[in-house]
């Protein structure tokens, strides 16, 4: 009645005989998978999806040259405010200090795209640092068990006896 039971589970959970003797399977080595050709080709689609990023030197000096505008622009507004009658000075000091404004978000702007490049830099260093192949793993041994066998070993650490046909 037990070699049936036994042999059912075997079907139902598609496990091999139990009348196999046990062998010893060799630690295989830890390779890279390979990267297959088709891989290549999606990465390529994806590079050329993704726009290259250009013309990064010409956005810095276009907003120092705008601050620069804009400070002067600033500078010339507050003389000539100074010189007007003070019933027009109050608009002339009012453009002057939006002049201001625009020179400082400029000069803002170019650092936060700064700071982001930065950011970006220091994410991609992280993601290299922890995508690094662990070549220095472990590899370990293991053997085909049959259930019996595999039974008997963990009847044996708990101290029970080693005979499981009673």
């Amino acid at each position: 009645m037990k070699l049936a039971n036994n042999h059912n589970l075997e079907e139902l959970f598609d496990l091999p005989s139990s009348d196999r003797e046990d062998s010893v399977v060799p630690p295989q080595e830890q390779t890279s998978l390979p990267v297959t050709q088709d891989t290549l080709d999606t990465l390529d689609k994806i590079e050329q999806a993704l726009p290259a990023v250009r013309g990064l030197e010409a956005s810095d000096t276009e907003m120092d040259a705008l601050a620069t505008k804009a400070t002067e622009s600033f500078d010339n507004l507050m003389d000539l405010g100074m010189q007007v009658d003070s019933r027009y000075a109050s608009e002339i000091f009012a453009v002057a200090g939006t002049m201001l404004g625009h020179a400082i978000t400029a000069k803002t702007a170019k650092m936060n795209k700064k700071l982001k490049m930065i950011q970006l830099q220091l994410q991609k260093a992280k993601l290299d640092q922890t995508n690094e192949p662990e070549e220095a793993l472990p590899t370990a041994q293991g053997r085909v068990l049959n259930r019996n066998d595999l039974l008997r070993t963990l009847m044996t650490r708990d101290g029970e006896s080693t005979d499981t046909n009673k």
